[in-house]
């Protein structure tokens, strides 16, 4: 609760707010109305005019504090524009909107938290896993609800990971869509449960020891179904008005919808939107959709950039860091450019971490194509020892995404063996396998895409709800990623090196398509981590690899095991002792036996 004269003039308590005193204040910015009405349901006759003027202060921002507002009241600002004419709006920081999609409604925000020994995992250790709410544990009748959804966080638990990275949840036109269509920036899809269900959702994963990432869209708006074009009734050049720009600036790929990252206002409604979620929904971080439109008009036809919103972004994240060191905001830039994840101080935007779209194209061309002659290695040890400067964890590594699996694209399994169907090739099988194990031992965060564990086939659509009888069907598969999973995280306290900076590609054989490189922390038995990586689809008996240290080592995880599916080939690979020998520029070798596109990681024992 708050005081009217708290609140009075601070422009960024917007919206519908409950006072102390019984009553409920509404403000809303429109600076270009000629008059401003309060209506809804709790009017005499329903939505009539007339009943609640609001009052204009020198802001633009119309104010009105009124009694007897309950949870569940649906309201809507009727606007007089400068042409008088009257039109009606949502509210932009409204919690909630109708089932229609009419009206706001006034929303019960407060929720009792349980989870307060969660806490966030060190950056080193995190696993991602990007979930869409809608498909995730939903039927072909109805899109999956928050609470569905709870019912499969024991099984992402058992699988492994420790951080959840929801696709967009904030309102969108209709119950189906990706989410990156957002209309109603505060409030929460009811097609998913609303406010409090997505509050209940992210409780239950903290207790279960899974953080929990949202994913923001602030590159534009809608471009459909949104209140927030020409609000108040002014705009230029037939533009979308106070929360846009209204030059060539307002167009984006998603149409003009950009934001006007200019206006304090918009960058005050943006910014209060980012700390919503990290404030009072108590997510422990946020993944920014696109963020090379919010700094450049087009990042393919034009350099033209756009300083107000990299300004902003860096205002967000010095805000975060200020209030919340501990949690992660990751942005998806496109053009890749280091400097994004540099801080602010250095000139950079501030962002802890970026999405690696270089990773993820060459990684999937290697493992996609059909000829192994075709293999290159040269892209693929590229793109494994690559820093963002000398943090390796400032970039995402994944072999699959929301974005790389539809668009005209589809999961692995797919453009490995183009099977549409639920029985997967040996190809398909090993491949994704590899290109997983790649993902999950390179330097940096990982992060697998909902259903990739269990080879979720063809591509990803928001009216396509996951398919969990492959999760029994292939559940070697699902194994073979838990045991990947728990050697990323050190679960058994024998490849502490996954989760360290150090990574040195010293084995890269072209011609046969097989590349080994070591991964370390502090270096020495538990730590030293030897990863093999077989891109062709020739099996090797006699194989010579150069190790860091003499001794036995260890085979940790080998693909070509049955114990992963019946099918595959079942090569055997044996621990194997070093001994003194130069071989790759290291002192010691090793002989191993590695199968055909089999993915093999080696450490010794700790003593």
């Amino acid at each position: 609760m708050a005081t009217l004269e708290k609140i009075a003039f601070q422009d960024h308590v917007l919206g519908a707010t409950p006072l102390d005193d019984g009553r409920t204040i509404f403000r809303v910015w429109a600076p270009h109305a000629q008059a401003v009405q309060l209506t809804g349901n709790f009017n005499k006759t329903s939505f009539d005019d007339n009943q609640h003027p609001m009052e204009k202060d020198e802001a633009g921002i119309w104010n009105l504090a009124i009694e007897n507002i309950a949870y569940d009241d649906c309201y809507r600002f009727r606007i007089k524009t400068p042409q008088g004419e009257w039109v009606e709006r949502r509210d932009p920081y409204g919690r909630g909107t109708s089932t229609d999609h009419q009206a706001s409604v006034m929303t019960d925000t407060s929720f009792e938290w349980d989870d307060s020994e969660f806490s966030m995992p060190a950056w080193n250790e995190l696993v991602l896993y990007e979930l869409h709410i809608g498909t995730f544990n939903g039927t072909e009748e109805k899109p999956a609800t928050f609470d569905d959804c709870i019912r499969k966080i024991p099984y992402l638990k058992k699988l492994g990971i420790n951080a959840i990275s929801v696709m967009p949840v904030c309102t969108f036109p209709g119950d189906y869509s990706w989410g990156y269509n957002p209309t109603d920036f505060f409030s929460v899809e009811n097609a998913y449960g609303g406010i409090t269900a997505f509050k209940r959702f992210i409780n239950e994963a903290h207790k279960a020891g899974i953080a929990v990432l949202i994913d923001v869209v602030y590159n534009h708006a809608g471009p459909t179904d949104i209140d927030l074009w020409q609000f108040d009734g002014w705009s230029e050049n037939d533009g979308g008005g106070i929360y846009f720009y209204n030059d060539h600036r307002n167009q984006t790929p998603w149409g003009h919808t950009r934001f006007d990252y200019g206006r304090h206002e918009v960058r005050q409604f943006l910014h209060s939107n980012l700390m919503m979620w990290l404030d009072e929904f108590q997510l422990d971080g946020a993944r920014f959709d696109a963020v090379i439109y919010i700094r450049k008009i087009n990042h393919m036809e034009s350099n033209e950039t756009i300083d107000d919103g990299l300004n902003l972004m860096r205002w967000m994240n010095d805000t975060k860091n200020e209030r919340f060191p501990y949690k992660i905001t990751i942005c998806e830039d496109i053009g890749v450019e280091p400097w994004i994840v540099s801080p602010t101080s250095e000139g950079g935007a501030g962002f802890d971490a970026q999405w690696d779209n270089e990773f993820v194209h060459a990684i999937r061309h290697a493992l996609t194509l059909a000829e192994d002659d075709h293999r290159k290695m040269e892209p693929v040890k590229k793109v494994i020892e690559k820093t963002f400067g000398s943090n390796a964890f400032k970039r995402v590594v994944y072999s699959e995404s929301h974005d790389d699996v539809a668009n005209g694209h589809a999961r692995l399994t797919y453009e490995i063996d183009g099977n549409e169907g639920d029985d997967r090739s040996f190809f398909a099988k090993k491949r994704s396998i590899l290109g997983a194990g790649i993902t999950l031992t390179t330097a940096g965060i990982p992060m697998l895409f909902q259903g990739q564990e269990m080879l979720e086939g063809t591509w990803f659509e928001d009216t396509d709800p996951l398919d969990w009888s492959m999760r029994k069907k292939y559940s070697g598969i699902v194994q073979a990623y838990n045991d990947l999973i728990k050697m990323r995280r050190n679960i058994d306290n024998q490849t502490r090196g996954l989760m360290g900076h150090g990574v040195e590609i010293h084995h890269v054989n072209d011609e046969q398509n097989i590349i080994a490189y070591h991964r370390f922390d502090e270096g020495g038995e538990g730590d030293d981590v030897i990863v093999i990586a077989n891109f062709s689809g020739v099996a090797h008996h006699d194989y010579y690899i150069g190790m860091p240290k003499p001794g036995m080592w260890r085979v940790r995880f080998n693909s070509s095991s049955t114990v992963y599916d019946d099918h595959i080939d079942n090569f055997e690979t044996l621990d194997t002792e070093a001994v003194e020998g130069e071989k790759d520029g290291m002192a010691w070798n090793a002989n191993i036996g590695i199968g055909a596109y089999a993915f093999i990681v080696l450490s010794q024992d700790r003593v």
